[in-house]
């Protein structure tokens, strides 16, 4: 017996065929970015919360390569592109997926043109990248605070604590 593939799948977007997916979803869409190394209760809040900003919720996530560049450390991602892509379409907050391969996300925020773009709390307005261009189009731009403690970075210390005392 085969099984069919679950269908958030549908979800996961390269970056090249957005035109026909964004034309399909309901507007206001809200726009936001990050890596998603591993998923926690700071993420799906935000996701959450950014995704009640609008009628969709597109998450342009960093590919492996531009996480590196962040200098997170040398072993991040931890979890590849694929995955992160994946779990986040899983999502019920999450729209779509799509990647950028950049330092920033500016050129796939001009490609994508959201109504609402939305970054966490530890950026300010004048700080998130595309934020000149979504209020010069009449857009809208969001800074969510914070509502958890959490962090992927907290969570590979602790493993990493834990792993060093065993």
């Amino acid at each position: 017996m085969t099984y069919p593939l679950p269908l958030f799948e549908d979800k996961i977007c390269p970056p090249e065929q957005l035109a026909d997916k964004l034309a399909a979803l309901p507007r206001p869409l809200v726009f936001t970015n990050g890596c998603f190394d591993i998923l926690h209760r700071g993420h799906v809040t935000y996701l959450a919360q950014a995704r009640a900003l609008g009628a969709s919720l597109v998450l342009g996530l960093n590919t492996d390569a531009s996480v590196k560049r962040l200098g997170k450390g040398d072993d991040r991602p931890i979890n590849n592109e694929y995955d992160r892509a994946a779990v986040l379409a899983a999502l019920e907050s999450v729209s779509l997926v799509t990647w950028f391969d950049a330092d920033t996300p500016a050129e796939l925020i001009e490609q994508i043109r959201p109504d609402v773009l939305v970054k966490g709390g530890d950026w300010s307005v004048d700080k998130i990248v595309g934020s000149a261009q979504t209020l010069a189009r009449g857009g809208q731009v969001h800074s969510i605070p914070f509502l958890f403690d959490t962090s992927t970075t907290k969570t590979l210390n602790k493993i990493r604590a834990a792993e060093g005392k065993a």
